[in-house]
């Protein structure tokens, strides 16, 4: 129970985040209105993505360092939890945008740069699979991760800054500022982004030792059919 506070403070900040995110009250923004309560899932969700894919990054490095299979195995988990948040922070994120853009996608330069950058995560595990040796596969997607996040950071947080944008805090277009991101807001919104990281760091572990658990019986089995042999 000692090691496993941080899951019941996880299921209690989600719990209090989904509560109080559509419970409590939020301020009357223009155009925002009751849809700023998506400030508690979009943003929390893009948080916690990007520290899942650094921690991906730094197993990444670790395996480069190493050839320990099993750091290869936590960046390949942490990415694909990340991406998970990802599409899910897409699509709050399109949800958003209907109501207060007007449309689902509008081409936005935030909108078609965070595609782009789901698009190269994907490729990242479709490169994964394409390599039958367990140690090359592991280090050229090792590589390919490493640089992968430097690009992704440089599409979500540099290029939508330099040109318009609908996006709060992109292209000269103002975003939460102090007065917007209220004592209200914030009673909420930093729960949340712990609660989120949390949830997506407990998904990751749980399958990594399930990865680890699977291949411990696979050599197993192999082992017993040698022996047979």
């Amino acid at each position: 129970m000692k090691n496993n506070w941080w899951k019941v403070l996880t299921v209690f900040l989600l719990f209090y985040t989904v509560v109080g995110g559509l419970m409590l009250e939020v301020p009357r923004l223009d155009i925002l209105n009751e849809t700023v309560r998506n400030l508690y899932f979009h943003v929390p969700m893009w948080f916690g993505m990007v520290l899942l894919l650094l921690t991906s990054v730094v197993y990444s490095v670790k395996y480069l360092n190493s050839s320990n299979w099993e750091h290869d195995v936590a960046a390949s988990e942490y990415a694909s939890t990340g991406v998970l948040f990802g599409v899910l922070g897409l699509i709050t994120g399109m949800i958003w945008a209907k109501f207060t853009w007007g449309s689902y996608w509008s081409g936005d330069p935030k909108q078609n740069m965070s595609a782009i950058g789901m698009m190269m995560y994907f490729a990242y595990f479709l490169l994964r699979g394409a390599f039958n040796d367990e140690q090359q596969r592991a280090r050229i997607s090792s590589i390919y991760n490493i640089f992968a996040f430097v690009i992704f950071i440089v599409l979500i947080f540099v290029l939508p800054r330099l040109t318009d944008s609908l996006h709060p805090g992109n292209g000269g277009n103002p975003g939460f500022n102090a007065y917007d991101m209220d004592s209200q807001l914030r009673l909420v919104f930093y729960p949340a982004v712990i609660g989120w990281t949390l949830l997506g760091v407990w998904m990751s572990s749980v399958r990594v030792r399930l990865r680890k658990a699977i291949h411990k019986l696979e050599e197993k089995e192999d082992a017993m059919q040698l022996g047979n042999a």
